[in-house]
């Protein structure tokens, strides 16, 4: 489990060492200054951990919802809209709900949640769905009720199969926000944009590093987790 993070490390030093040794043009100097990729990284991670929270809230509880009669009856419908989200190209989800919303952060953040919601909402249902009805069964025997059995039996054994959605999403919103640039809503994509249009390699590259990164850092956490907050005995 250590191996990812160190490998993190590793490349974001030997990034480090290049970027102050490195014989840059004028251009690549100012655009790769520390303050600035430190703002761009700030950026980049807000954007993600605010869609992430908004994916959350909205995605966990609307999947239990799903799992509980009559409401069951509607999940395939609510599951084609959550696929329509992230089966449209991100790239035109970001700019459509721009026009819509505006130019801006939230409006990023928007299409982010729309993009990422899928993985979390139909993970909840199928580790909801999965556990065994002989448990649920037992704990409604036990008098529990059905708030109390969903709470104690059916979500701790669902954790580890909403973790893995979860991480999905952290992963696909760590990638899908390099997007948000194309409606100044910044972030690393911002590197990417400017190596292209002034062709700039080193720039783009480093753009694609650090997100590359960034996504193989925020897996890593998401691993973590979902190791220690596996019930016992799974």
């Amino acid at each position: 489990m250590l191996v990812q993070p160190i490998a993190v490390l590793v490349v974001l030093a030997a990034f480090v060492a290049w970027l102050m040794l490195a014989d840059l043009s004028p251009t690549e100097r100012s655009t790769l200054n520390p303050p600035d990729l430190l703002a761009y990284t700030g950026q980049h991670l807000a954007l993600t951990f605010v869609s992430a929270a908004i994916v959350l809230v909205i995605a966990i509880p609307l999947g239990v919802l799903l799992t509980r009669r009559p409401f069951n009856r509607i999940s395939g419908v609510v599951l084609a809209l959550a696929n329509f989200g992230q089966a449209a190209p991100a790239i035109g989800l970001v700019v459509l709900l721009a026009f819509w919303l505006g130019f801006s952060f939230w409006a990023a953040v928007v299409a982010l949640v729309a993009y990422a919601a899928l993985p979390v909402l139909r993970n909840t249902m199928i580790g909801i769905q999965s556990v065994d009805s002989r448990l649920v069964e037992s704990g409604r025997g036990m008098g529990m009720s059905a708030f109390s059995v969903l709470m104690k039996v059916e979500l701790p054994l669902a954790v580890p199969v909403m973790l893995a959605g979860i991480r999905t999403a952290l992963v696909l919103l760590v990638g899908s926000a390099a997007l948000a640039t194309f409606i100044g809503a910044g972030g690393l994509g911002l590197l990417i944009t400017t190596g292209v249009n002034l062709f700039l390699p080193r720039v783009l590259v480093t753009g694609a590093l650090l997100i590359a990164l960034l996504a193989l850092l925020i897996d890593w956490v998401g691993r973590v987790v979902e190791h220690f907050a596996r019930p016992k005995g799974l």
